[in-house]
């Protein structure tokens, strides 16, 4: 789920980036408010963080000696995106195991469909293996799957969301993607 969170961070600019009179652009305390996110990923209760959409105010800076560098409160919104139990999501298959495929989603990486979690399907062991169903269509890596999110675990360490998915609904499941309806002439040669 999409959300706008506010928050508020201390974001720290080096003293050499001050200009002569002592000034910091707003630019560079919004890059380095980028910066200082990005370093988080995620959290538990806010989810990925993906854009900062508005600066609301930049406080006063306070000089810190020991790191050489200037602190400045900044109140601000950001998009964040957080799993929830019960949505449905498009993933792409990157690893395909005996047991299940292994997903991703935007920033999560850890989406896994388990083959209980697959009715009809079975595994195909071979060079690229696959799952196959009995209507013959097929989870491969690359394959887009259309997915509900069944369980999410927050894991601390690694400051990520771990999913369990299931395509166990008629709407769910393998699914082509809207491509270009354009012809390819690099592969048409006279």
């Amino acid at each position: 789920m999409l959300r706008v969170v506010e928050g508020v961070s201390e974001v720290a600019v080096p003293v050499e980036s001050l200009d002569k009179v002592g000034l910091v652009t707003k630019s560079q305390i919004a890059t380095r408010l980028l910066y200082q996110l990005s370093s988080f990923r995620a959290t538990e209760e806010c989810g990925y963080f993906l854009a900062v959409t508005e600066l609301r105010s930049i406080g006063r800076g306070s000089p810190d000696e020991l790191t050489k560098s200037v602190y400045f409160p900044v109140n601000f919104c950001c998009r964040t995106f957080i799993p929830k139990k019960g949505e449905v999501m498009v993933g792409t298959v990157y690893s395909v195991q005996d047991r299940g495929v292994f997903l991703n989603c935007g920033p999560m990486r850890f989406i896994y469909l388990s083959q209980l979690k697959m009715p009809n399907y079975s595994f195909v062991d071979g060079v690229n293996p696959f799952f196959l169903s009995n209507d013959l269509s097929r989870i491969e890596k690359d394959c887009a799957i259309r997915f509900m999110v069944v369980a999410v675990r927050w894991k601390n360490m690694a400051r990520e969301f771990h999913i369990l998915a299931t395509i166990e609904d008629a709407s769910l499941g393998p699914i082509q993607l809207a491509g270009s309806d354009a012809m390819d002439l690099q592969n048409l040669s006279a």
